[in-house]
């Protein structure tokens, strides 16, 4: 699945991903960036590089998985999957939103 793809799925959830209040930027490594600012109504998606409260470094194939209900995010940070850089408040705001 290409970043255009997950962009997309994405952009159907951003209803429900205002609630996180935050910016998170998606580091999706060679593929690119989706940046995600839910500080402003309706959210946004990019792909910036901006500074954001909390980036994951996740690539595109776990970042479909995670989007789709596949991937656990806790068992993906814990087995190195995606790493996290910022705020961790964010991230389990984030992990709660998907699910």
């Amino acid at each position: 699945m290409s970043l255009e793809n997950v962009k997309e799925q994405m952009t159907q959830m951003l209803g429900e991903l205002e609630a996180l209040n935050a910016t998170v930027k998606f580091d999706c490594k060679e593929d690119g960036i989706i940046f995600l600012d839910a500080t402003q109504e309706p959210a946004q998606l990019s792909e910036e590089d901006d500074f954001a409260d909390c980036t994951i470094r996740i690539s595109t194939k776990n970042l479909e998985k995670l989007i789709a209900g596949k991937l656990d995010p806790m068992l993906a940070y814990t087995m190195g999957k995606l790493k996290i850089k910022g705020s961790m408040g964010t991230a389990l705001k984030l992990t709660n939103l998907l699910n």
